[in-house]
């Protein structure tokens, strides 16, 4: 047996089979281009499989060595790589710049940090693995757009109808175009060193060649705007830096915007934060102590058990103990079916996170129907969880060695858990007013009672909906 079918037979043992089955088709058949940078969600999309059981493959195939995880920061405008990183820890939360699109944006885990998953060269090599092998076309789809771009089926015939003209030029040389440049908008872009002109063409045609040069440096100077008249142009490049360049003269109209602008959902780095697999397989190695990376929105919940310390009193210590380690099975598996994971556990609360409100919603009430019946099995009738949910902005950070949360949102989110009493959930407004939650809950025929409470903490008074 080669190493391959060793390593995709052990991953048999933790990820579902039909999925398995379609990463070794995808290894085995799919061009070099399809597996520079896996889309997770795509594939699981193109062949009909669950994505979360796809996202757990990926996860277990990339612990094994079969497939190399980067952590991809995004321009929220174009929609390419900024920076690729090996792990999160690498990712800055400073301000990122863009100069294709001359716009700066912080890293949010949100939309702008995005997971793909390359072949390993050992399994298979591709030519992503070499990259001053790709034709400029190739080097922009492999290497600088992310797995969210939905380019074209034709992707490189109209790449070379935008392409004014294009040259390769290896470290230390040099080159010249000599070109007509037609009234319009004009980007001199490199998709290696991501150097960006704007040439504004504009005025009375002229017959004189006109004349510009660029120099590329392996640090990225500011996007300069040129303003050039219609007409001959010598356009002199010179390469001082490490790296080969494929700087490429595009016509910045319609057809531009058409080739770049179509997206597909592409799997993030929150949705990631918040998958039960990645937690479980990748522990603690996630965050920098020092890092301190923003989330737009998460959606928190909270639980307890009702009256527990009486509850030992009641059975005696080996028997609620039992019951406790059970109750969080239970809970671990819902919070994973429901694509959110446990953060933590706190006594005999429960800390989860979730990438939608409506997850979390899902969640809690099937928690409150699983306790039912877990009682009813352990003839604990009066077994009762409490449940409050929250969502808002956070930070990703590191809390006593482990990755976690910090903010408003999570102090809230516990507050709001501690106005639920019985078997009601509680939730804030802005995950009842949800339309996906608000969906969630008619389809399951419950009505949310609306209430004003103060919540310590919190200046005011919050809107929270009791769920009966």
């Amino acid at each position: 047996m080669s190493d391959a079918e060793t390593l995709f037979s052990v991953l048999r043992q933790s990820a579902d089979g039909d999925v398995v089955s379609a990463i070794e088709a995808l290894v085995r058949e799919a061009p070099d281009h399809a597996l520079a940078r896996v889309n997770a969600l795509d594939f699981a999309r193109k062949r009909g499989l669950d994505e979360e059981q796809v996202i757990a493959a990926f996860l277990h195939a990339a612990r094994l060595g079969l497939f190399e995880m980067s952590w991809n920061v995004l321009c929220p405008s174009c929609g390419g790589v900024l920076d690729a990183n090996a792990t999160l820890k690498s990712v800055r939360s400073a301000a990122y710049h863009c100069a294709f699109c001359a716009v700066s944006s912080e890293p949010t885990l949100d939309d702008l940090v995005e997971v793909t998953f390359m072949v390993n060269p050992r399994l298979r090599r591709i030519a992503a693995h070499d990259p001053d092998t790709l034709s400029s076309f190739e080097y922009l789809r492999q290497i600088f757009l992310s797995s969210g771009v939905d380019l074209p089926d034709d992707a490189d015939a109209r790449f070379q109808d935008i392409a004014f003209d294009a040259v390769e030029l290896p470290p230390g040389d040099k080159a010249i175009l000599s070109l007509h440049v037609p009234e319009g908008s004009l980007i001199l872009f490199d998709p290696v060193t991501h150097a960006t002109q704007f040439l504004n063409v504009t005025g009375e045609p002229v017959r004189e060649r006109q004349g510009l040069t660029v120099i590329f440096n392996d640090v990225l100077a500011g996007t300069e705007n040129v303003t050039l008249q219609p007409g001959p142009l010598r356009l002199s490049f010179e390469n001082r830096s490490s790296k080969r360049v494929l700087p490429s003269l595009l016509r910045a109209d319609e057809r531009l915007h058409q080739f770049l602008d179509p997206r597909r959902p592409a799997l993030t780095a929150k949705r990631l934060l918040t998958n039960q697999t990645f937690r479980d397989v990748y522990g603690t190695d996630t965050l920098d102590i020092e890092q301190r990376l923003k989330i737009t929105s998460l959606t928190f919940l909270f639980t307890d058990l009702k009256e527990s310390t009486s509850l030992y009193e009641r059975v005696g210590d080996l028997a609620a103990y039992d019951l406790v380690r059970a109750h969080f099975q239970v809970l671990n598996g819902i919070v994973a079916a429901e694509s959110g994971a446990v953060v933590k556990t706190i006594g005999d609360a429960v800390m989860a996170t979730f990438p939608t409100p409506e997850r979390a919603v899902a969640a809690a009430i099937r928690m409150r129907e699983a306790m039912q019946r877990l009682g009813a099995e352990r003839q604990r009738q009066d077994l009762t969880l409490k449940i409050g949910i929250h969502e808002g902005p956070c930070l990703a950070v590191v809390l006593n060695d482990r990755q976690d949360y910090f903010g408003q949102t999570v102090n809230i989110a516990s507050r709001v858990q501690g106005l639920a009493e019985s078997r009601s959930i509680f939730a804030s407004g802005t995950v009842v007013d949800n339309p996906s939650t608000t969906a969630l809950l008619k389809a399951s025929g419950l009505v949310p009672t609306p209430q004003r409470r103060s919540v310590q903490g919190l200046s005011g008074e919050l809107a929270v909906y009791e769920i009966p």
